[in-house]
């Protein structure tokens, strides 16, 4: 199937060409329109073919950096080769329709020669700047690929160093307790890499929220409670992996940790349209909104990494206000299989 759309998108490039020939023979030769049409539809079928060859000749000779007169006597060569063929090439068809040898040589053979140059110039220039605009889309892809690694590579640390601190705050006061919270974070550690995707299902990420939890749960027991409520169909959308986590742990950090009675943080995840819309609040302390931007790097890498995904198709508010807790909403647009 990609190969046939290459042929007819290829086709189609000289269509318009086929027309425009076909618009000066009526104008200036003063053809018909049927003679026209035919007349330049075959021309440009042979040209189209060569053209092929031409296609092939520019991949293996790259445009070079600097440019070189060696390239240039080359593709001076080959236009020169080119446009010789396409009179022989036209002459052969045109043979075979009526039965007898014939040179088609149009207004002139210098005027078909040099047409036959122009045709291969404008080829292999399309060739050329069609592989360039290969290579940038590639190189634009290679650098999304290594920025969304970077972030990623930096979130793993920063949740991961919370965790460990949990534990760590644990020993001296309650070793059972840490040692339960141990065991938890070799689990969340087990899950996060074994996953290496970019982009995972909510039911995916809430399942490694939950192991995060669970340490979490260890430290502040009763004071921290979690109130979750997903739609069926938006446990199946895709999501960036440790979005929720980053939201969920800027809810523990600054609304339930500050706090001595219990904070509940509430999540909703559900498909609004096509997109896909998630809430994490809480009822804890709060804190200021420049203080929560310049607190740590959860939300600054959550939204150059949605950014990079999504472009502008992704929003995450953050509200936040001392004594009033903090609402953050992420809305994602939905993604298919393929495109996931």
């Amino acid at each position: 199937m990609g190969r046939a759309w290459i042929w007819v998108q290829w086709l189609i490039g000289w269509l318009p060409v086929a027309a425009l020939f076909a618009v000066l023979m009526m104008t200036v030769h003063g053809a018909g329109m049927h003679e026209a049409l035919h007349y330049s539809l075959r021309l440009m079928a042979t040209a189209a073919v060569l053209g092929l060859v031409v296609h092939r000749f520019t991949a293996r000779l790259p445009w070079p950096h600097p440019m070189r007169l060696a390239f240039i006597a080359r593709h001076a060569v080959g236009a020169a080769l080119y446009a010789l063929a396409w009179v022989a090439a036209n002459s052969v068809v045109e043979s075979l329709r009526v039965g007898q040898l014939v040179l088609v040589v149009g207004p002139g053979v210098a005027a078909y020669l040099v047409t036959g140059v122009w045709f291969y110039v404008m080829i292999a220039g399309v060739a050329y700047a069609q592989r360039a605009a290969a290579r940038n889309a590639q190189l634009e892809a290679l650098q999304a690929r290594s920025q969304l690694a970077a972030l990623r590579a930096q979130l793993h640390p920063h949740f991961l160093f919370n965790a460990l601190h949990t534990v760590v705050q644990l020993i001296p006061l309650d070793p059972e307790r840490a040692t339960r919270a141990a065991e938890q974070l070799a689990a969340l550690l087990r899950a996060s890499f074994d996953n290496p995707r970019e982009l995972v299902t909510l039911r995916e990420e809430w399942a490694v929220v939950q192991l995060y939890l669970d340490i979490e749960a260890i430290r502040f027991g009763e004071r921290l409670r979690v109130d979750a409520e997903f739609q069926p169909d938006a446990l199946a959308a895709t999501l960036p992996s440790f979005a929720v986590q980053t939201l969920i742990e800027n809810a523990v950090r600054h609304g339930a940790a500050p706090r001595v009675e219990a904070t509940t943080v509430r999540v909703r995840a559900r498909v609004d349209g096509t997109q896909l819309r998630i809430v994490v609040e809480d009822d804890g302390m709060g804190t200021e909104p420049a203080a929560l931007e310049a607190g740590g790097t959860g939300l600054r890498r959550l939204r150059e990494r949605l950014g990079w995904l999504y472009g502008s198709g992704a929003t995450l508010a953050v509200q936040a206000a001392p004594g009033q807790g903090l609402r953050a909403e992420l809305r994602l647009p939905l993604q298919d299989d393929a495109e996931a």
